[in-house]
């Protein structure tokens, strides 16, 4: 991380990366060309380029999509998440040159702005068969550029976390808006059933993916039984020692995520939402005394919420009780950045 968004200098690890990933794009791209060829013998050299080109940067979509909830699964994802924005802007790049040999390819011999041409050549908007999905593949691009121009901490910090995390969210629309594109014109131009199975495998999914974490994050988020409230509004939520050293348990309490974390003898609650890209911050530890996001590493005090300096995140505490051999959480939240004092054990 930089304080002052400097270049900072990849670390051996963020190289690999690169390196891997930059390798895997070029072996892809060179085994589609090569199986098009003996596959398809007849196709022109520029139509192989942009299938090949469009395919990639779909699959790496696909991909993308999938490293958030595989990572809620299993943390061993996890490191795939902390380079994920690598990914996405090369899939952003690898769909732009995908969309640069099609707009040449068929909008850039004419007297018309190819752009508008994609637009308005053809003006069958009511038609399934017939229906303009490279207007559709435009919009996703547009909407993919967007989130590859705010990729940097830099526009995190200046939209703020939930306006970037609004607009980065709208992947899912480029999705769907991609899903589309490809459907609709593998139904123009291809007769072989393979490819829409294929895409409908990566639908199921994509799909199936995001509805078993929902599910799990279902069972978590119930909330705790009105019923073990005391006088003062605290709710009882477990016994001291159901939370595990140096890591948290997540309780939903009204509504709102809690994460209780257990640290030197001490027990301290505080948001699981990470200010960053709103990471799971019970599903991180205590490193060197502050709560550590498992997503991109942002660190806070678990007693007041801040992170330490020179960094000024701040998150809301919570006020926290052990009585009568339980732990008891008040549903009510600090202000972000509000020393809450400890319970001890």
């Amino acid at each position: 991380m930089s304080v002052s968004y400097r270049a900072v200098d990849w670390n051996p690890w963020k190289k690999r990366y690169d390196l891997v990933l930059i390798g895997g794009v070029l072996l892809y791209l060179v085994v589609f060309a090569v199986a098009s060829g003996l596959l398809r013998p007849q196709g022109t050299l520029e139509t192989t380029i942009i299938r090949a080109l469009g395919t990639c940067a779909f699959l790496l979509l696909h991909i993308i999509l999938s490293i958030g909830p595989l990572s809620r699964l299993d943390t061993r994802f996890l490191p795939l998440l902390y380079n994920r924005r690598h990914l996405g802007v090369t899939m952003f790049l690898v769909g732009l040159a995908h969309g640069l040999f099609s707009l040449v390819q068929f909008h850039a011999i004419g007297d018309t702005n190819p752009l508008l041409s994609v637009l308005t050549s053809n003006g069958d908007w009511g038609s399934f068969a017939h229906f303009p999905f490279q207007a559709l593949g435009l919009a996703a691009l547009s909407i993919l550029f967007l989130m590859a121009a705010t990729s940097h901490d830099f526009w995190l910090a200046n939209l703020t976390a939930p306006v970037w995390k609004t607009l980065h969210m709208a992947v899912y629309l480029a999705y769907g808006l991609l899903v589309l594109h490809v459907a609709l014109g593998v139904l123009q131009a291809e007769t072989d059933p393979v490819l829409a199975t294929v895409l409908g495998l990566g639908v199921v999914w994509v799909f199936g993916l995001h509805t078993a974490v929902a599910l799990r994050e279902r069972q978590r988020d119930r909330s705790v039984e009105e019923s073990s409230a005391n006088r003062e509004g605290y709710v009882a939520v477990c016994a001291p020692l159901d939370v595990p050293e140096d890591r948290a348990r997540i309780f939903c309490l009204a509504g709102e995520r809690v994460a209780l974390f257990r640290y030197d003898g001490k027990l301290s609650a505080i948001s699981n939402v990470c200010q960053h890209q709103n990471g799971p911050l019970g599903e991180g530890r205590v490193i060197d005394g502050c709560v550590t996001c498992p997503w991109h590493g942002y660190q806070y005090n678990p007693d007041t919420g801040s992170s330490p300096p020179p960094f000024t995140e701040k998150i809301p505490t919570f006020r926290v009780r052990v009585a009568d051999g339980k732990v008891w959480i008040h549903p009510q939240p600090n202000p972000a950045g509000t020393a809450a004092e400890p319970a001890r054990l």
